[in-house]
């Protein structure tokens, strides 16, 4: 019982920490994008929003998947 409650932590703990690399990630793309470019803050607000709005989708379809598998919890 203990290490089911643990588990389901760390899984959303690695979530996440992945969702803030890839906005870090992200942003210094976009930022050296711009750069390269010369488009002000194009590829820097871009970039981070569809990252945002990727993990989100994976994150809802994971979770989704999860109260499927448990029934209605």
């Amino acid at each position: 019982m203990e290490t089911k409650k643990y588990s389901s932590w760390l899984r959303y703990l690695g979530i996440t920490s992945q969702l803030l690399v890839m906005i870090g990630l992200a942003v210094y793309g976009g930022i050296w994008l711009d750069e390269k470019f010369n488009l002000a803050p194009l590829f820097t607000v871009t970039l981070p929003l569809l990252v945002l709005g990727i993990t989100f989708y994976k994150l809802i379809k994971e979770t989704g998947k999860k109260n499927k598998n448990n029934g209605s919890k």
